[in-house]
């Protein structure tokens, strides 16, 4: 928290400033009543809020829980668990990670253009590590166009790590 405000409500206050109109929460349903009491509340009357949950058995047909799993599956899987309530071009972001006003207007921009190409904002990767510990990453990797060739999840990088050899690694 900063100033008692969450990561999260900077993030819904840039994605609203931006021209954002829907905020889709994706929890655990464990959690429903204090986030929507903490969290959601906030934001009810200011925006259309929708909740939905990301239930680990909840998987596409062919698909089974390993019997040591007991982690949601990550920001894929909570997608496709709000596909049935999105109808509309859409951001996705993760709550403990802090993107910035230029961000939300990025994307907004792109989204509001029609065109039907999809998009992704990019940080440098050094610049999003935590001196704290690991934290997962989608690494990018571009061609020499800025067309964005492979998209690899990153689970455990820290700043003392060897940065993955990639483009984006490589600027600065």
């Amino acid at each position: 928290m900063a100033g008692g405000e969450t990561i999260l409500e900077y993030s819904i206050y840039d994605a609203l400033r931006a021209g954002f109109g829907k905020v889709v929460f994706v929890i655990r349903r464990d959690i429903e009543q204090p986030f929507k009491e903490s969290i959601g509340s906030r934001f009810e009357a200011r925006i259309p809020v929708e909740y939905v949950f990301q239930e680990l058995d909840e998987l596409p047909p062919g698909f089974s829980v390993p019997s040591c799993r007991s982690m949601p599956w990550g920001t894929t899987h909570a997608v496709l668990m709000a596909a049935g309530i999105i109808d509309e071009p859409f951001a996705v972001i993760n709550a403990d990670d802090f993107y910035g006003a230029e961000s939300y207007r990025v994307l907004a921009q792109h989204l509001h253009s029609s065109t039907p190409d999809y998009a992704t904002v990019g940080f440098v990767l050094r610049e999003t590590l935590s001196d704290f510990g690991s934290v997962a990453r989608g690494v990018c990797r571009c061609n020499p166009k800025a067309t964005l060739t492979e998209l690899k999840s990153s689970p455990a990088l820290n700043a003392l790590a060897t940065m993955p050899e990639t483009p984006m690694a490589k600027d600065k």
